[in-house]
């Protein structure tokens, strides 16, 4: 049986399946609810149930008999009536806490020649609240850090996704393809930076990426599928060749199975062979959208891409309050 949650002073309503906790119902259709462990744990999802009953899962009625009875524990809590909640909706980047923290290296997997993809575990019983398309610090022993992008969308924190480029002579991302294993213990802040999807805007989406730059794009796209966004999107990837388009299959597949989603591979270096979009990425774009007023732009890649496009961008008639990158978070990535 569904219910109907209310969150005051919102005014936000949303619908709950069977078996489904108000946090993951609320996460499914596009509302930000704060929460830390996922657990029941820490407390950082409580809010006050102003109306209605819900349930808890029976491992944790001793941990129950100690919090108020109004108290609501929207990462445990199922509805079992329509209720009403009040709690404060997460409405962006700086209402997310900005955590320290110890991370083990759960897997590694070489995506292409220079390109890893690192997943990092949070200490048991914790998760991390993000925005998609925000990023990380490594903090390293002598104080410095190096900033990656992460890569998986927010409802599915079990670990946290990079993908790291080898840069020639960089003396971090040699650590990651020489040395590093699964089952290191690193240190990382998170979440970091101001990239992240402008959900109520109704204006179709347009993504820009350029190597690596794929790697907050895929947690952006996926995060706007998950909560059933239906404008239209069109990505478009500009790499040096096509071995470059490490994970060309998922967008690809993003392609196939949904009408309102276009995929366009751009690349600078092509072979003989390829049949299909040449040249840099940003002219590839404008070529297609000669006139982007009407739109919404994520980009995120190398800074000369990103400066490239923002100058045909606004000559192409998008407002600067329309597009969004993290040109400047993406610059750490090559400060080795």
């Amino acid at each position: 049986m569904t219910f109907t949650v209310k969150v005051e002073p919102s005014g936000h309503q949303f619908s709950t399946n069977p078996g489904e906790t108000i946090l993951e119902a609320a996460e499914r259709q596009g509302i930000q609810l704060p929460y830390g462990c996922r657990n029941g744990l820490c407390g950082s999802c409580a809010g006050t149930l102003d109306a209605g009953a819900v349930s808890y899962p029976g491992e944790m009625e001793a941990q129950l008999d100690a919090q108020p009875d109004t108290q609501c524990l929207t990462c445990k809590a199922t509805p079992a009536s329509d209720i009403v909640i009040r709690i404060h909706e997460v409405e962006g980047a700086r209402e997310i806490e900005v955590r320290t923290l110890p991370v083990k290296v759960d897997q590694m997997q070489r995506l292409a020649h220079d390109v890893m993809r690192v997943y990092l575990k949070l200490p048991e019983n914790q998760r991390l609240q993000f925005l998609a398309g925000q990023y990380i610090d490594f903090l390293l022993p002598d104080g410095r850090r190096r900033a990656f992008s992460i890569a998986n969308a927010p409802h599915d924190d079990g670990r946290i996704e990079l993908h790291i480029r080898r840069v020639p002579g960089g003396e971090f991302t040699d650590y990651v393809f020489e040395q590093m294993k699964p089952g290191a213990i690193e240190r990382i802040q998170a979440p970091l930076g101001g990239f992240y999807l402008r959900e109520a805007s109704p204006r179709p989406l347009l993504f820009m990426a350029g190597g690596t730059g794929f790697a907050p794009l895929k947690g952006i796209i996926e995060h706007a599928m998950h909560i059933g966004i239906e404008r239209p999107m069109h990505l478009f990837w500009g790499v040096r060749s096509e071995q470059d388009l490490y994970l060309a299959e998922l967008a690809e597949t993003w392609a196939a199975e949904r009408e309102q989603f276009q995929f366009t591979p751009v690349l600078s270096e092509p072979g003989a062979q390829w049949r299909g979009a040449s040249g840099w990425v940003h002219e590839a774009v404008a070529a297609a959208y000669p006139e982007l007023s009407g739109y919404d732009l994520y980009m995120s890649g190398p800074p000369p891409m990103v400066f490239a496009g923002k100058a045909a961008f606004l000559a192409a008639g998008l407002p600067q309050e329309q597009m969004f990158s993290d040109v400047f978070e993406w610059a750490k990535d090559g400060q080795q």
